[in-house]
């Protein structure tokens, strides 16, 4: 009889984890499963995967159908040695039937699944037989969520709605909204994810509900930027302020501070606060860059002020570009 290459048919390689089979499972399970599926061939896929996750996702199972080894080859008959049920220890023994579910019911397994394991098993399950006593996890899903700046330094409540997939009575998968109330840590970084057990995906019979992951990345903001938990911040000051340096009031979501700006100071420097960044056990810290501004001439007391400045300083700050 031809082999069956269970390692493929559940799309992984011989030297998976059993969480990795047991991921490819949840996966394929509800991809295929003929009351989801839309596939001609739903019901086959979907019995030829329960067959190989009954014996990839038990040690023993396993075990004893990689002693196959280099005795097969894709696509050529198969008969195992003499003996070979025996001294793997299943010969004639039957156990759960697929779907993940211990007491599964009926299913119908394949001439070299029989010849492998025993004759312990039942025939006459049919599709029928393991329809209604199917179960299966439900998958994990991710959502990506933006949240203000604001919320890492003070942590929040949010109210979030999905819109989400699931099976029904009759089934047939339908589209629904949730709402979900989010619980936002205190110093949260971007790129991190916040779990919610059991608000994934739906699960199937008797099956555990996946979990909900929210990728956290932050709003855009006018004035501030964040790297890690490094927060930067755009500072506008005033030509004089920048000039003659001072103490300017800057408001921060953290709680305000007053910022020392040394004199000469330049478009883009950058003033470095420590500990002002995002919240945490070690706390990032906050740069300030500096924006010089200057008031428009618009008027003519603004005007006046420009051209007296242009006649008392010797200002050229092209001087050092060379003599065209």
């Amino acid at each position: 009889m031809e082999y069956r290459d269970y390692y493929e048919i559940m799309g992984v390689p011989r030297d998976a984890s059993q969480d990795d089979i047991r991921k490819a499972y949840r996966k394929l399970a509800r991809k295929y499963h003929p009351d989801v599926s839309d596939s001609a061939d739903a019901e086959e896929q979907f019995k030829q995967l329960g067959e190989a996750y009954q014996v990839l996702k038990d040690p023993e199972k396993r075990e004893a159908y990689d002693q196959l080894g280099s005795n097969w080859q894709a696509g050529e008959d198969f008969r195992p040695p003499p003996g070979w049920q025996e001294s793997s220890g299943f010969g004639g023994g039957g156990f759960e039937g697929f779907g993940g579910a211990p007491g599964g019911g009926n299913a119908r397994y394949s001439d070299f699944f029989e010849d492998l394991f025993g004759g312990g098993f039942s025939r006459d399950g049919g599709a029928g037989g393991f329809r209604g006593n199917y179960q299966a996890d439900g998958q994990d899903q991710h959502v990506r969520i933006l949240i203000d700046i604001r919320d890492s330094y003070h942590g929040a409540t949010r109210s979030l709605q999905l819109q989400v997939q699931e099976v029904g009575d009759d089934g047939r998968v339908v589209n629904r909204q949730r709402t979900l109330n989010v619980k936002i840590p205190k110093g949260i970084r971007a790129g991190q994810q916040i779990r919610l057990k059991g608000q994934g995906g739906q699960a199937m019979g008797e099956g555990r509900a996946g979990d909900l992951y929210l990728g956290v990345e932050f709003q855009a903001d006018k004035y501030l930027e964040v790297e890690g938990k490094d927060v930067y911040l755009n500072l506008p000051v005033t030509p004089w302020e920048a000039a003659l340096g001072g103490k300017v009031k800057i408001p921060l979501p953290g709680g305000g501070i007053d910022l020392k700006i040394p004199p000469n100071s330049s478009q883009g420097q950058k003033l470095r606060v420590r500990g002002k960044g995002l919240p945490g056990k070690k706390p990032g810290d906050l740069y300030v860059i500096l924006d010089v501004v200057f008031p428009p001439a618009d008027n003519d007391a603004s005007k006046k002020i420009y051209q007296e400045m242009e006649r008392e300083m010797s200002f050229d700050p092209r001087s050092g570009m060379g003599r065209p």
